[in-house]
């Protein structure tokens, strides 16, 4: 069965907007670990997330994500940014949106919340124990939750 983008229902689309290309990889691994039925689209930057989003800049073909996870420090436009630009959208603002943080305060995840993240990532430093916080991520999004249909 396929959606009006043409592509399955089943099929989960994430944005990544990540610019350490490591944690990028670590990511699509955690996913294909997950066995789900998922496309991981990943983008550099603020401003390319919002490209991909709004579908313009070389986007105009991308789907609507499902679900995205945001690097909260970002070259061009932060996480904050775009999470803000998103939640204050009526047309994107049910996209659940999780940020992704190195950062150990308090603050900063509070902070998150109140710019209306849906959800806070810790990044792991060591790369085995980012794996396994992505698996139970992507577990808990693939299996558990149910996704606002974007249509």
């Amino acid at each position: 069965m396929s959606d009006a983008s043409g592509r399955s229902r089943g099929t989960i689309d994430v944005l990544l907007v990540e610019d350490n290309p490591g944690d990028v990889r670590l990511v699509e691994e955690a996913f294909r670990d997950a066995g789900a039925d998922s496309e991981l689209h990943a983008v550099t930057d603020g401003e390319e997330a919002l490209d991909f989003i709004y579908r313009r800049d070389g986007h105009a073909d991308a789907p609507r994500p499902d679900l995205v996870i945001l690097d909260w420090n970002l070259p061009r436009t932060s996480g904050e940014q775009v999470l803000m630009e998103l939640k204050e959208d009526p047309e994107h603002k049910h996209i659940p949106i999780t940020v992704l943080t190195g950062s150990q305060d308090e603050s900063d995840v509070l902070h998150s919340y109140r710019k209306h993240a849906n959800a806070c990532l810790k990044k792991a430093v060591e790369p085995d124990e980012f794996l396994e916080s992505i698996r139970a991520y992507a577990e808990f999004w693939f299996s558990t939750a149910r996704l606002p249909n974007g249509e």
